[in-house]
């Protein structure tokens, strides 16, 4: 595949203005499904896929693709405008876009994820058309000992981040994930686990209900028990940033963006992890960081910018390897067979002008989103002007409809009011209901990976410390937690207490030469 493929498949896509029509109204139906809280990506994919059957397969990809994009562009929207992330990859954008609502600037917030998410989106389809041979063969560096390392350090740190003050409080909430997620069928003997002999649990708590409960729950509660009728007033101005605006972001969207970028590349991480990873080196980083969780433009723009580039990165295995790098690219893959398209290595080979022209549709679906989702924002901001214990009760309904429709348990509703009521009284407590959500996408990679790999050694944990990636995860690890803890802070505090006396006779010395 060259960029000659590339270029040929923009032009004839550009020149089919049929094809253009079908990545608009898949952007359009992607932000949609993103905004509703329990509608995610995947279930985006899955619908649509039976809706296109009938399609040509340029066009089908053209609705599934444009969907992608704009469903995890959309799923922001909620996260800003009421705190409820659209999709789990956005529960990062929450901690800082919500605080950027309740100051009066939601309309700027989304403006600046908008552009950002673009940018990030684009880079990852750049990189995709650019490397895609090279990127897709440095994922299968990764095996199962690394994956399981890359589970446990994206529940750390979303730990560390969503409780800076006492971290250990973050990381109870995020292993407590871990916990909760083994009840049910275990995934490699179906055995259950903690069931308890009560049927229902066999099934294991569902992500949806669990997510819109811990989330939506307390939002609504604390809407209803307030007294006063707030209602927060939004300046509705400027939707476009100015380019000096978005310039003044350029290093936290790039960085970002690699990150979303390498995160998708591996197979079954997905972009959960991309955009906590995001907000944790840019929150590292930031002159500022105290900021952070406050409506720290910085914060949310980094969160935003590496889901989307994650969308770039998870196609790269799914088009080079036919290994879905997320369960969205998995619906994706599904997709591209129904239609006869055979990805894997023989696709790039023997057919690159049909990878050049999915890579054509996803850049001009990035620009689709971009536009609709702008001219969108006017009429997403007026729901601010609705007062909160007028809007949550609606938000209410759309969340029970959310944790059902994904499965049609009524059992998934009960679990939505239960992990709502324990999110009110982590709330009340002051532990983060984020890492536990994370802890529950995480989990069975974690636990797949972690059996998987002493089932292949017969029990020996030592390929999990001695292969170069998977120490160098462990020591990244060691030291997240070793720098958030007091122990690690007194360390440092020690360390440059001891070098002190060094720098100040360096400095002092050289003010008397002087």
């Amino acid at each position: 595949m060259n960029i000659l493929s590339i270029v040929t498949g923009m032009w004839k896509l550009l020149l089919d203005p049929i094809t253009i029509l079908y990545i608009f109204i898949g952007g359009q139906a992607g932000i949609i499904f993103g905004m509703m809280p329990g509608l995610t990506t995947t279930t985006a994919l899955s619908l649509l896929t039976g809706l296109t059957f009938t399609l040509a397969p340029q066009n089908a990809i053209a609705v599934i693709l444009g969907a992608y994009v704009g469903s995890v562009t959309g799923g922001s929207r909620s996260a800003i405008l009421v705190n409820i992330p659209g999709t789990p990859a956005q529960a990062a954008v929450c901690l800082d876009g919500y605080p950027l609502a309740l100051q009066g600037r939601a309309a700027e917030a989304i403006g600046l994820s908008v552009t950002a998410s673009t940018i990030g989106t684009l880079l990852g389809f750049i990189c995709l058309a650019l490397f895609t041979p090279l990127l897709g063969a440095a994922a299968m560096s990764f095996g199962t000992y690394e994956f399981f390392w890359l589970a446990i350090i994206g529940v750390v740190i979303a730990g560390s981040l969503c409780s800076p003050k006492d971290p250990i409080k973050g990381w109870v909430m995020g292993f407590l994930g871990l916990v909760l997620m083994t009840v049910g069928e275990d995934n490699i003997h179906a055995i259950e686990r903690f069931t308890f002999g009560f049927k229902p649990f066999s099934g294991g708590f569902a992500l949806i209900p669990v997510m819109i409960g811990a989330y939506g729950i307390p939002e609504v509660l604390d809407a209803v028990r307030e007294k006063k009728q707030i209602v927060i007033h939004t300046k509705v101005g400027r939707v476009v940033p100015r380019f000096h605006e978005v310039l003044r972001h350029k290093w936290v969207i790039l960085r970002s963006s690699l990150i979303g970028l390498i995160i998708g590349i591996i197979p079954g991480v997905g972009s959960d992890t991309a955009s906590w990873l995001s907000y944790f080196a840019t929150k590292r980083t930031s002159k500022h960081p105290e900021l952070f969780g406050h409506g720290a433009i910085d914060g949310f723009i980094s969160a935003e910018t590496g889901d989307n580039a994650c969308v770039g990165g998870d196609i790269i295995p799914t088009l080079t390897l036919g290994i879905p790098g997320s369960a969205p690219a998995a619906v994706l893959l599904a997709a591209m067979t129904i239609h006869n398209l055979r990805p894997g290595p023989m696709l790039v080979a023997e057919q690159p002008e049909v990878v050049g022209q999915i890579i054509a549709i996803s850049m001009v679906a990035t620009v689709a989103v971009f536009i609709l989702s702008l001219l969108m924002v006017k009429q997403m901001v007026k729901l601010l002007l609705i007062p909160r214990n007028v809007l949550m009760p609606a938000v209410f309904i759309i969340c029970v409809t959310g944790a059902y429709a994904l499965s049609g348990r009524l059992f998934d509703i009960y679990i939505m009011f239960a992990f709502g009521i324990f999110g009110v009284i982590m709330k009340e407590l002051d532990y983060p209901v984020a890492p536990l959500v994370l802890g529950f996408i995480l989990g069975p990679m974690a636990e797949d990976n972690l059996r998987r790999g002493l089932m292949i050694t017969a029990g020996n944990p030592a390929p999990f410390f001695t292969r170069p990636i998977s120490l160098a995860l462990f020591m990244l690890l060691f030291l997240s937690v070793l720098g958030a803890t007091k122990l690690g802070k007194r360390g440092s505090a020690a360390i440059k207490g001891l070098f002190a006396p060094i720098f100040s006779r360096k400095g002092s010395s050289g003010a008397k030469a002087r």
